[in-house]
């Protein structure tokens, strides 16, 4: 499934200041039965988000109104961890996110993520702190992301750090593709050299 392009967003802040969330906090495991990627951001983080009544808890971030329509999520140190769902990943871009930060990633989460159009942004702690901080400080604090330079930067004090991404993953994002786009974009070269072999039947 083509996904849309990315090269740099500009955005407000959903600031998830807790360490150690497991792919289990991010998408409950009750939620794994459908087979689709539809539908799951509904339940991103949903034994933090809502009361057992299904009610709103009033103090999770996702639940805040000066949160709302921003589009870069940022964790705590070790974000992804537990089991390897790719629902995880699923649920984040389903509820709108296109970039996820943190200090640290769970290997396995962060190639769903980039499998699924997400991209995980890795920074020093020293700078995720002073990510956190920005926000605090103001509820409307952006972050610049830029694909092509792979930087990051706090948009109010210029203060940015650059990130690194595998080379595959980061063509695949800039032009929209998953795995199978990416071969079907090959499909006229592959076609010109299946053309020049000479097979002997």
């Amino acid at each position: 499934m083509s996904k849309k392009t990315f090269s740099k967003l500009v955005s407000g802040i959903v600031p998830v200041q807790i360490d150690n969330i497991d792919t289990d906090q991010i998408i409950p495991a009750r939620f794994l039965k459908a087979t689709t990627r539809e539908g799951f951001g509904e339940n991103l983080f949903c034994d933090w988000r809502k009361n057992a009544d299904g009610t709103e808890k009033a103090d999770f971030p996702l639940n805040l109104a000066k949160y709302k329509g921003n589009r870069i999520l940022v964790a705590g140190n070790n974000f992804g961890c537990g089991s390897s769902r790719e629902h995880a990943a699923w649920s984040i871009v389903d509820y709108g996110f296109d970039v996820v930060v943190s200090s640290f990633f769970a290997d396995i989460f962060k190639g769903n993520a980039l499998n699924n159009g997400l991209l995980p942004v890795q920074v020093s702690p020293a700078f995720l702190e002073k990510i956190f901080a920005a926000v605090n400080k103001d509820e409307k604090a952006q972050l610049e992301v830029n694909l092509e330079e792979q930087s990051i930067k706090i948009v109010a004090t210029g203060e940015f750090e650059k990130f690194d991404i595998n080379a595959y993953k980061k063509m695949c994002l800039s032009n929209g593709f998953d795995d199978i786009d990416y071969i079907l974009s090959l499909k006229p070269q592959i076609e010109t050299y299946e053309k020049s072999r000479a097979f002997n039947f």
